[in-house]
């Protein structure tokens, strides 16, 4: 049985839904990092990363049993070392785009269906740049993460459930 589990890939490649499932399956509390690493400002600013810890150890020291997901590599190589289990949706870029058209609204991100829905050519812009970027955001950054990840590794190229 894996009790932490760190969950990343691309925007729109399905984290939160497999991070809900996973949490209902095994009973294990949710840290979406998109919750700790953005100030609140317009546009949207980084918080600083050391703020950004500070709130992840806050809930891994008060959770013994957790998912967290995200895209922030940064962030999870804050946890990775407490780890068990790594998951890699690397799923295609096409495939994610498809995901984040169909996507719910997300009322911890988006004030309305409509802003969030106002948002999603940026957010497909982001997403089909996935493979070209070098940042903590990357392919190339999860790549790293996913390869020099010590624990149980699972690298996911499809989405099963909906």
């Amino acid at each position: 049985m894996t009790d932490r589990i760190l969950l990343f890939g691309n925007s729109g490649s399905g984290k939160s839904t497999l991070a809900k499932h996973l949490c209902a399956e095994h009973a294990l509390a949710h840290l979406d990092l998109d919750t700790l690493a953005w100030q609140d400002t317009t546009p949207p600013e980084r918080r600083p990363v050391g703020e950004s810890e500070k709130d992840i150890q806050g809930f891994t020291a008060k959770h013994d049993r957790w998912v967290i997901e995200g895209c922030y590599t940064d962030l999870l190589e804050l946890v990775a070392s407490r780890a068990d289990e790594a998951i890699w949706l690397n799923l295609p870029v096409e495939a994610c785009v498809e995901n984040a058209r169909a996507r719910p609204w997300e009322p911890h991100k988006y004030p309305s269906k409509e802003a969030q829905d106002a948002n999603l050519g940026m957010l497909i812009d982001w997403i089909r740049a996935y493979e070209r970027r070098d940042d903590t955001f990357s392919k190339t950054a999860h790549r790293a993460l996913f390869e020099g990840f010590t624990g149980r590794r699972r690298e996911i190229h499809e989405n099963t459930r909906r």
